[in-house]
């Protein structure tokens, strides 16, 4: 029996990066407390984040379900999705000329199994001013991306020097990773 796919996420970026990688899919979206526990590890949240939200899921037997979160960590804390544009900038102007790691958890299950892993990217940015800060905020409006930016974006253009590692996985998704654990469980 061929499984369906499924997509948990509003994510644009993560909607448009599976399609890229030729699936086809269906979203299903249910509202997670994302809260974890302050104990855990900076480096744990997105997998820890990912298995919950797959978790809160019922999943009829030909399904598929992939889920993700994104994290931006700087100095062993984990940046989130900035409350409003002041905090926006006091997260953009604490990663100003510095390097931080972007880690991005990914959980697939199906009835039988899950499987969850995770991808890091180190991101270094350029030095920016508070002005170009404030046009990123007003233009962009990077309230829903961890560390209160996206790669994609102006500021990915404009500001960042440069990236180790996958740069889909700042985007939300490790295609590449996701695209050989996809075709393992599916036995292609």
């Amino acid at each position: 029996m061929s499984k369906k796919i499924y997509l948990a996420s509003k994510s644009p970026r993560r909607q448009e990066l599976l399609k890229l990688m030729g699936f086809d899919f269906e979203l299903l979206l249910k509202e997670v407390d994302e809260t974890y526990p302050p104990s855990l590890a900076a480096e744990e949240v997105a997998t820890y984040l990912s298995k919950l939200k797959a978790d809160a899921f019922e999943l009829p037997d030909n399904a598929l379900l992939i889920t993700s979160d994104t994290v931006v960590i700087l100095d062993g804390e984990v940046l989130g999705k900035p409350a409003d544009a002041d905090d926006a900038f006091a997260m953009l102007s604490r990663l100003n000329g510095r390097s931080h790691r972007v880690i991005t958890g990914v959980t697939l299950r199906t009835a039988e199994q899950a499987i969850t892993f995770a991808d890091e990217t180190e991101v270094t940015f350029a030095y920016l001013s508070e002005e170009q800060f404030w046009y990123y905020i007003h233009k962009h409006r990077p309230f829903d991306k961890a560390g209160a930016y996206g790669i994609q974006d102006w500021i990915g253009v404009v500001g960042v020097k440069g990236i180790k590692g996958s740069y889909t996985n700042v985007m939300g998704l490790p295609t590449e990773k996701l695209f050989k654990a996809i075709n393992q469980l599916l036995g292609a």
